[in-house]
């Protein structure tokens, strides 16, 4: 009674203290009345008779030892199996720890040598060979192969390494031999952090168990006076025995105890973030588990979350003295400095057509607007149409000119950039990207659940009028300057909306953040991942469907879990009480 259910009393007494009671209360009062009264009737018993065991064979009556053991036993086998539930890795998390490689090949001073994963430091020169699982993350410096990435990202066709390409720990070298240089290591690595999130997630609470705490905090006070009660009726009113009403008052303290509560929701959430871990989906707790349920606005940013964010230049147009090989040079040489997605596709085809690059001195991003730098004494400007008027000084009867150009490009879906020194316009470069083969299923898939979809861009009016009809996307936010991504989600909610974020830039971050539910693309920046509730690994948008649903379907089956819970005790109490009995008892005395 008192040492194996000493955490009951001090539970309690702790409790107390704080000048409240608890579900530790319930058992300490409930089992502490039949072993007081217990042992009262035997000392009684044995003053009386003189004997300890029984006269005639008989048992000594009234004694109810065993019921206390028995309860404090079972409540204690239930905590057991509680925390083993909620601390128990599970099937998620085996299957995650299971993609680990043991050893890796590590090339140092022309040896090559088979070492324990976890001797394995940041610059070492990793030899993977065909067929073998490449042990962390790291750059490819020398070969080339495919790799299949299917067991983290999701995607099924093998992807082409070659040097300078990333590559990820725990997935599959296919073909080829190749050597990489190790770039994250031990905990650092993609799949350590994914276990990471998944780990913090299952043990995390979500808002709605602030409901079941509540109830139990107002709960286990309305049982104890219930209780108290239950024993002066039985007592008093109905003259029963002083054993007979104390068990009845034992009765229900005990039954009353809602640990089923307790339970509700963590089972549910360490069920619901597993499964989403097994589809490639990572829940980073309770919270955003529970938001995504009451999502009603989803906006998306356009760069590389509805597109494929692999833009090409598709033209170059002069509208001065410099020819097309001259725009392109100068180009590529601002964008090779810059961040920006579009940035790659320009340097890229620069490389592509051998174009020659040169220094670019004094660069400045100016952020929605473009780039700037000095490349040979000579200032030039490379953005959109803001730049030119609000930076440049470009007059509107010069743009006016190409306007028709631009015009025409733009409504085809094409990014348009305009390359200007500080005395004229010299030309544009156009880029375009293309939708993701899911986009369209996507987005129809989330209108069907009366779910409104918005996309969110920096692009120009006419461009992303133009993607947003491939993409079926009818609510557009154009022309929005990154760092009011977060003012234009702030509007919608203030609307009454529950609005989610999906982006992977590090300009979506501070969207993410505002946002009720911030979903980052597994593609996307660390900072992106860092900062969403949610991460889409697969980079699959069909996926924040599922992700909606698999939220909704947790959060029902908490609920579920409450009413069951509640419906046990507000069933068991009158029952414990012997209500039915007293009434049987006061009818037979009519």
């Amino acid at each position: 009674q008192f040492i194996i259910g000493a955490g009951f009393y001090k539970g309690m007494w702790s409790s107390l203290r704080m000048k409240t009671f608890n579900m530790d209360s319930l058992i300490a009062i409930g089992t502490s009345t039949a072993f007081f009264y217990s042992s009262w009737r035997l000392i009684s018993y044995v003053a009386e008779t003189g004997s300890v065991v029984g006269l005639n064979g008989e048992k000594i009556p009234e004694l109810y030892f065993e019921t206390a053991a028995f309860l404090i036993t079972f409540v204690i086998l239930g905590k057991w199996l509680e925390a083993k539930t909620k601390g128990s890795t599970s099937d998620a998390i085996k299957k995650l720890m299971g993609l680990k490689a043991k050893t890796a090949r590590v090339s140092k001073n022309g040896v090559v040598a088979d070492v324990p994963i976890d001797q394995v430091i940041v610059g070492d020169i990793i030899v993977v060979r065909p067929g073998e699982k490449i042990p962390v993350d790291g750059t490819v410096v020398k070969g080339q192969s495919s790799v299949d990435e299917s067991m983290i990202t999701g995607e099924s066709i093998p992807v082409e390494k070659n040097p300078g390409a990333t590559v990820i720990g725990a997935t599959i070298n296919k073909h080829g031999s190749f050597e990489f240089t190790a770039t994250k290591v031990g905990s650092e690595t993609t799949l350590a952090q994914i276990i990471r999130i998944v780990e913090e997630a299952q043990g995390s609470k979500a808002p709605i168990q602030a409901f079941a705490d509540r109830i139990s905090a107002y709960f286990v006070p309305i049982v104890i006076v219930l209780a108290i009660i239950t024993f002066l009726v039985w007592y008093l009113a109905f003259g029963a025995s002083l054993a007979f009403s104390l068990m009845a008052f034992t009765a229900v303290i005990v039954i009353a105890c809602p640990c089923a509560l307790g339970l509700a929701t963590p089972t549910a959430i360490m069920v619901g973030t597993g499964k989403g871990a097994e589809h490639g989906i990572l829940i980073k707790g309770g919270e955003p588990l529970e938001a995504a349920c009451k999502i009603k606005g989803i906006v998306f940013d356009k760069t590389g979350t509805l597109t494929k964010g692999e833009p090409e230049v598709t033209d170059i147009v002069s509208a001065g003295m410099a020819d097309e090989e001259e725009i392109v040079s100068v180009a590529a040489s601002l964008e090779k400095l810059s961040e920006h997605p579009l940035a790659e596709a320009i340097v890229k085809y620069a490389k592509e057509e051998s174009i020659p690059l040169c220094e670019t001195d004094d660069f400045r991003a100016v952020p929605g607007h473009g780039v700037q730098g000095v490349q040979n004494g000579r200032t030039y400007y490379f953005g959109n149409r803001r730049l030119m008027t609000d930076v440049v000084g470009i007059s509107t009867d010069a743009l006016a000119k190409i306007e028709r150009k631009i015009r025409k490009l733009e409504e085809s879906g094409k990014t348009v950039m305009i390359l200007a020194s500080p005395q004229e316009i010299l030309g544009l470069v156009a880029v375009a990207d293309t939708i993701k083969e899911t986009t369209v299923e996507a987005v129809r898939a989330l209108q069907d659940q009366h779910i409104k979809v918005f996309m969110i861009t920096g692009d120009n009016r006419r461009t992303a009028d133009a993607i947003a009809r491939q993409a079926g996307i009818k609510n557009v936010l154009a022309e929005v300057l990154p760092q009011d991504k977060a003012e234009k989600i702030k509007k919608m909610q203030k609307s009454g909306i529950k609005v989610a974020m999906v982006g992977d830039g590090i300009n979506d971050a501070p969207a993410l953040a505002q946002a009720d539910l911030g979903i980052a693309m597994g593609s996307g920046t660390d900072v992106a991942m860092e900062t969403g509730g949610i991460v889409i690994i697969k980079n699959d948008l069909r996926d924040v469907l599922t992700a909606i649903n698999l939220s909704r379907e947790t959060m029902g089956k908490i609920k579920q879990n409450m009413f069951f819970a509640l419906f046990y005790n507000v069933l068991g109490i009158p029952i414990a009480a012997r209500v039915f009995a007293g009434i049987k008892l006061g009818i037979s005395s009519l």
